[in-house]
């Protein structure tokens, strides 16, 4: 009777085992197949461009600073005239407010600042940033960090960065490396800058439309301490995005040829470039007064310049 017992129990057991591993087997898969599944690292980190749209700006105060910087963004030189020394707008190189991806947009940058600068040598907050435009491409003066015109901005472009993580590397930015390009013909740039560039930008330079065609050169353009006063930086816009609506259709000779032109013009000079590039590294091909010089007494070593990986 005691063996038969154990028998019996012995096989409740071994059926008991078999039961949960059959019911584990059969619940395994469903279960796997439905547990979320970790991002690979490049689809964690791919931040779409989608700038919002300025019908969305949220009522109350907050969105009457976001509209007041959406102004000072497109209209700079009128909006916040006793700010600026020429007839730049921001939105003269950031199009459309700096929503359009290929024109030196501003979507995402309140994400990226506080950043280093090697230009100035220490870390910029996007204050800093905005006031170092203020001082440079708009030739003008800082704003105010407690200013209504600072809020505004701030306001604005924390706006068109709503959904970017903060630190997120934006696919959209300029690289931080210039592309090499051949030795410059001023000459051809003078022909190419007839043929496709005076009508938007007028023959002289001076332009004919802050925001349609804004003044290259002249007392009205940005002074030779703005970024686009760098050899590569205008050859990389220019290429990029000229002539309008055709952007992506000049070679590297053109490019750099139409650069040297435009930048071997008189513009108004930055004071402060004995304090630019503290700790060394300096890019040679900022085109300041001296070089500006060279090109008219014929004596610039444009392969020296462009040499060097800037």
């Amino acid at each position: 009777m005691k063996n038969s017992l154990a028998i019996i129990i012995g096989f409740l057991i071994v059926g008991s085992l078999f039961v949960g591993w059959k019911i584990s087997q059969d619940l395994g898969p469903a279960e796997t197949a439905t547990a979320p599944q970790p991002q690979t690292e490049s689809a964690s980190k791919e931040i779409e461009f989608n700038p919002p749209s300025m019908e969305d700006v949220p009522d109350g105060p907050l969105g009457e600073s976001i509209k007041y910087g959406h102004e000072l963004v497109m209209e700079t030189n009128t909006v916040a005239d006793e700010y600026v020394g020429n007839n730049l707008s921001c939105a003269s190189c950031h199009a459309n407010g700096g929503t359009v991806k290929e024109e030196a947009p501003m979507v995402g940058l309140s994400a990226v600042y506080p950043e280093y600068r090697p230009r100035e040598g220490e870390v910029y907050t996007l204050e800093d940033r905005i006031n170092g435009c203020m001082i440079r491409s708009m030739n003008g003066k800082m704003f105010p960090t407690d200013s209504k015109e600072m809020r505004a901005m701030i306001a604005y472009l924390q706006y068109m960065s709503e959904g970017v993580p903060a630190g997120a590397d934006l696919p959209w930015r300029g690289p931080k490396e210039p592309k090499q390009y051949p030795v410059p013909s001023v000459e051809d740039g003078e022909k190419l800058y007839a043929q496709s560039c005076a009508s938007c930008h007028a023959a002289d330079g001076s332009g004919t439309g802050t925001n349609t065609g804004p003044a290259v050169w002249g007392e009205n353009s940005f002074n030779d301490g703005a970024g686009m006063s760098r050899m590569t930086k205008m050859a990389g816009y220019v290429q990029k995005n000229m002539p309008k609506g055709q952007g992506g259709t000049l070679s590297d000779q053109q490019a750099i040829d139409l650069a040297a032109f435009i930048l071997s013009h008189d513009r108004p000079e930055f004071e402060g470039h004995e304090g630019d590039w503290p700790k060394g590294g300096r890019p040679a091909d900022i085109m300041d007064k001296e070089k500006r010089e060279q090109v008219k007494n014929g004596t610039i070593d444009w392969e020296a310049i462009l040499s060097v990986k800037n």
